[in-house]
C-alpha cells in the first residue's frame, strides 16, 4: 500500500451547509429567522448524510438554528453533536427577509462582505466568531464536521485560509452542499480539499 502522504494525516474540516429553506429557495437574506427545512431540504440532508456515513469525527458541530441541527440531525450525527453558538448565520438585522435586489434599490454599491448590515453584525462581528471558532478546530487532532450557514461558511473559509472576511464573496456555497477546508503537507500551509460539492444530491 505505500505510507500515506504526511498531508492525509493531517485533520481535515468537512463543513456542511444546511439544506433548503423556503427563503434560500426565494433568494430571501435568512440570518437569525429560524425557517425550517423544506421538504426537499430534508431530502438533501439525508443525501448529505450518505456521504458522510462511515467517516469517523472527532467531533461535530452544529450552529443552534434549525435549519442547521435538523440538517445534522438527519444527515445521522444527531447523537454527536456539540451546539455551538458562535456557528449561526451572519446576523443581517434590517437586511432579513430582504432578497439582494431589494436592498441594492436603497443601496446600490452595498456588499455584504465589506459593509455588514445596519443594526446586525458587521463583517469584523462575523470575523471574531469565526476566528474563535477555528481556535477551537484547530486545537483538535482529528477531523472535525461543522453544519451552518452559507454566508458564515465563507467567512470562516476565507478566515482558515488567512484571508479577510472580504474574500468571502468569492466562495459561492450550495444548500446542502459539502466542502472540505485542510492542509498541504504541514500545518502552516491551509488549503480547499473539495469546495460545494453536491454530487450527492444529483442521485434520485
Amino acid at each position: 500500500m505505500g505510507k500515506k502522504l504526511s498531508s492525509e494525516m493531517l485533520p481535515t474540516l468537512y463543513i456542511a451547509r444546511h439544506g433548503e429553506t423556503a427563503w434560500s429557495l426565494s433568494g430571501q437574506y435568512t440570518g437569525l429567522t429560524d425557517l425550517p427545512l423544506t421538504e426537499r431540504g430534508e431530502r438533501n440532508a439525508q443525501r448529505l448524510g450518505n456521504v458522510l456515513r462511515g467517516h469517523a469525527f472527532e467531533q461535530v458541530f452544529s450552529s443552534p438554528l434549525k435549519r442547521a441541527r435538523r440538517t445534522c440531525d438527519l444527515a445521522g450525527f444527531a447523537a454527536q453533536v456539540h451546539i455551538d453558538n458562535d456557528l449561526v448565520e451572519w446576523n443581517y438585522g434590517k437586511y432579513d427577509g430582504l432578497r439582494i435586489a431589494e436592498i441594492l434599490r436603497n443601496r446600490p454599491d452595498w456588499d455584504l462582505f465589506r459593509d455588514g448590515c445596519p443594526e446586525g453584525e458587521s463583517p469584523l462581528d462575523v470575523q471574531a466568531r469565526a476566528d474563535r471558532v477555528l481556535g477551537r478546530l484547530r486545537a483538535l487532532s482529528g477531523d472535525a464536521l461543522i453544519f451552518s450557514s452559507g454566508h458564515f461558511l465563507r467567512v470562516l473559509t476565507a478566515r482558515w485560509l488567512g484571508l479577510e472576511v472580504e474574500f468571502g464573496k468569492y466562495f459561492v456555497l450550495s444548500t446542502a452542499s459539502l466542502s472540505m477546508l485542510g492542509y498541504e503537507h504541514d500545518r502552516s500551509q491551509p488549503g480547499i480539499r473539495l469546495w460545494n460539492d453536491t454530487h450527492h444530491l444529483m442521485h434520485h
